[in-house]
């Protein structure tokens, strides 16, 4: 089963064939994802290798966390879950018309 790998701390040139170069280095590559901004488009200095396996994923680990990268040390570690994103409170405008105004 794949494992997604987070990689920061990359120069703002790197390209995902770069990423999947490199990691190919230690296994089989499934994705590669630099994040960029959704405004200016330019990446937002990390992103996301998913490997093929959890062995080449350790391997990975273990061959890049800390290797440098276009004058860069790479931070490489097990990408964590994404938490859920807003959209647990209360919401305005619930449909009660309770502002103090007289209905008519």
């Amino acid at each position: 089963m794949a494992t997604k790998l987070f990689v920061g701390n990359l120069s703002f040139n790197t390209t995902p064939g770069d990423l999947e170069s490199l990691f190919g280095q230690a296994g089989g590559v499934a994705s590669v994802n630099i994040i960029s901004d959704k405004f200016s488009g330019q990446s937002r200095g990390f992103g996301f290798v998913e490997m093929a396996s959890q062995a080449e994923a350790q391997t990975a680990i273990e061959r890049f966390h800390g290797y440098e990268l276009q004058g860069r040390a790479l931070t490489v570690n097990e990408a964590k879950p994404q938490a859920p994103r807003g959209g647990g409170g209360r919401s305005f405008g619930d449909g009660n018309d309770r502002g103090g105004r007289a209905r008519r």
